[in-house]
């Protein structure tokens, strides 16, 4: 386990993480103390934890936002998935029936 000291909102906290993870938990703590100051400089907020709540309102939001256009992608990715597999009997019905022309007209020049 591994110890990375972060600041938010001017206060250090001692986090613990697994080993090869320190620079992803600072990455995150700079984003989160980033979006609380975007609040801060709104005057959103009227103590630390009014703002503390504010901030993880709006990180929610994100992370929701974010899950509807993962589902949104995921669906037209299925649906392109579906059609190319439409395309794809189409074009298989078209050389079977190709082919079946093909005996037929030999057939008929045969007889």
């Amino acid at each position: 386990m591994a110890e990375v000291n972060i600041n938010i909102n001017g206060r250090s906290f001692g986090i613990f993480c697994e080993d090869g993870q320190e620079q992803r938990v600072m990455d995150l703590s700079q984003y989160v103390d980033g979006r609380l100051k975007d609040i801060a400089k709104a005057g959103a907020a009227t103590n630390e934890s009014h703002l503390l709540v504010l901030t993880s309102l709006l990180l929610a939001d994100e992370i929701y936002d974010l899950r509807n256009e993962v589902g949104t992608a995921n669906a037209n990715v299925q649906q392109a998935q579906a059609n190319q597999s439409d395309e794809s009997a189409v074009a298989h019905a078209i050389e079977d029936l190709a082919t079946r022309i093909d005996r037929i007209a030999s057939r008929i020049q045969s007889a």
